[in-house]
């Protein structure tokens, strides 16, 4: 009689992919049989380990200034570029796949915009990530402006653009944006005077000299000191995010304020204020900001306005213009230094902009909030799961409103696009009532787009892939690497938004182009309104001739009928 076999024993349980956490020695693997044959041929000499591809997501941060962007553009720095050339410079890219990102799955879980920074980007592909110490490897090839955290094992059909479900923004919008009167542009100016509550020309920006074209002097040019009544030196010059050129005769409507200088940032009122602290010069920030430039610009190109510290003179040849000087100087009264404005983001602002900021929730059609992407089609419709903007911290010096939008995906310039509206209906140059017609199809409007400076990338996420493959993979989130990326967002992201600002006004110029003249759809509804009534009326007059025309028929055929009864 047989005997009977042992019972089988249990399977063991599926050890989970290995990380950037994990030993790493496990699965140092020869490529093939011959490699680990190859080493008994000679004892003496030591195996030169060869090591198979892994298939893996990167978690990095970076900042944008001074790229174009994440996604690889020919002839344009790229955050992309400059990652997949560090790839092979760390050995985790061969020879025969250098700039060949398709050969080794490359894909990304995001594609921000020129100048737009991240804290939490994720990338996705086939690497050889042994032995021991890729992400310093890494790390040592890449600007110190991008930051590699670590990296997950994956499945083989993981990819960071499908598999990612949802994408969450931050906006840091300095408070004085939603202030009607601060940063007005000329054409409120000239409105306001013999008021009794005249808005004050832009000393701000003066001071600082930045070009306001329309505001201040001839467009392209500054005044001299002498006749702007702006006493101190002039550091340089910076274009505007859009010009906005002669006004006309229409204007916005914003709210008049009791004086004073509008421009300064005032008190906040919120409990809940965060107050960051960035680094001093002295650790390195500062020269990391001069390195970095002005929106990718070498500072070089900034410095020729101001080189030897010169102050710039232009002499106003219109008789006219000089005049209007003089009314800008009468109008904020002469030699009255600056004061704090009393606008702060209280309560009631607070609930009228997330109000706002709610239109965008849903799913809509956002053609009007983006670039080359018609209404017909499918791509234009984007899920908004959330976008609120309940705290504000002060960077810097400077108070900002942080505004979280999270949606499935978003398209090109379409965040800095709400947000811009947002702001345009915030400072009363457009009517709230406009979100009625915006995600409409048959209707185009031409929308502003904030400046990039203070977009971030806050967080991918991956929920489904993580709730798939819980048992045999380690999850693909940012959690392990939360307090890395804080760090990082202190030392690079913060102090780069504050310095645009303080330097350039990267907002302030913005603001000052929000007119109907840059932008007649603000006047959309009243426009679409008075078209609406003179068809009415031009539809009634239609019928009330035709209705003359059947009685005058009806006068004349009665006799004849008589006649012939």
């Amino acid at each position: 009689m047989a005997a009977a076999s042992p019972p089988p024993s249990p399977p063991s349980a599926k050890r989970p992919k290995m990380s950037s956490s994990s030993d790493p020695e496990a699965d140092a693997e020869p490529t093939s049989p011959s490699a680990a044959a190859g080493a008994g041929a000679d004892p003496g000499q030591p195996r030169r380990p060869r090591y198979k591809r892994r298939k893996v997501a990167i978690l990095l941060g970076y900042c944008g200034a001074g790229y174009q962007g994440m996604q690889k553009n020919p002839g344009a720095r790229t955050i992309e570029g400059d990652l997949e050339e560090a790839l092979y410079q760390a050995g985790a890219v061969p020879e025969a796949d250098r700039a060949a990102p398709r050969r080794y799955d490359w894909a990304r879980a995001a594609r921000t915009d020129k100048g737009v920074s991240a804290a939490a980007q994720v990338v996705s592909g086939r690497f050889y990530v042994d032995p021991p110490g890729f992400i310093d490897r890494l790390n040592a090839q890449l600007a110190p402006q991008i930051r590699a955290y670590g990296y997950v094992r994956v499945t083989n059909s993981f990819s960071a653009k499908k598999f990612c479900d949802r994408r969450r923004y931050l906006y840091l919008l300095p408070v004085f944006a939603l202030d009607p009167s601060a940063h007005p542009d000329r054409e409120a100016v000239m409105a306001s005077m013999g008021s009794g509550g005249e808005l004050t020309k832009c000393l701000e920006c003066s001071e600082r000299g930045r070009k306001v074209p329309g505001a201040m002097g001839r467009e392209g040019k500054l005044p001299s000191p002498g006749e702007n009544g702006a006493d101190a030196p002039v550091e340089g010059t910076v274009d505007s995010h859009d010009e906005s050129g002669s006004i006309g005769d229409v204007k916005c409507d914003p709210t008049i304020s009791d004086g004073g200088n509008t421009s300064a940032h005032g008190e906040l009122g919120l409990s809940s204020n965060e107050k960051l602290d960035l680094p001093a010069s002295g650790d390195g920030t500062e020269a990391g900001n001069a390195e970095l430039g002005s929106n990718g610009v070498p500072d070089a190109v900034h410095s020729d306005a101001s080189i030897g510290n010169e102050e710039i003179k232009v002499e106003a040849t219109d008789t006219e213009e000089k005049v209007q000087c003089m009314d800008f100087e009468k109008s904020n009264g002469e030699g009255k230094p600056p004061t704090k404005s009393p606008f702060s983001y209280t309560n009631e602002v607070k609930e009228r902009f997330n109000r706002i900021l709610k239109y965008y929730v849903g799913t809509h059609n956002f053609h009007n909030f983006t670039t080359r992407t018609k209404a017909e089609d499918p791509a234009a419709k984007r899920f908004i799961i959330s976008f609120a903007a309940d705290r504000v911290v002060s960077l810097d010096g400077i108070d900002f409103i942080r505004c979280e939008v999270v949606g499935q995906s978003f398209m090109l310039h379409q965040i800095r696009k709400m947000i811009g509206l947002a702001v345009a209906v915030m400072r009363n140059c457009a009517p709230e009532s406009i979100y009625d017609v915006a995600f409409r199809k048959d209707v185009n409007l031409n929308v502003p787009t904030a400046p990039e400076v203070g977009l971030y990338l806050d967080e991918c996420m991956f929920t489904s892939y993580n709730k798939k493959w819980k048992d045999s993979h380690e999850a693909v989130s940012m959690e392990p690497y939360y307090e890395e990326a804080e760090e990082f967002k202190i030392k690079y992201i913060f102090p780069h938004i504050a310095a645009m600002e303080h330097k350039e006004g990267a907002v302030a110029l913005w603001l000052h182009s929000l007119n109907n003249r840059n932008y007649p759809d603000f006047r959309y509804m009243e426009t679409a309104c008075a078209e609406a009534k003179v068809g009415a009326e031009v539809a009634a007059d239609d019928e009330a001739k035709v209705g003359a025309e059947v009685d005058s028929i009806e006068e004349v055929q009665m006799p004849g009928d008589n006649v012939s009864e």
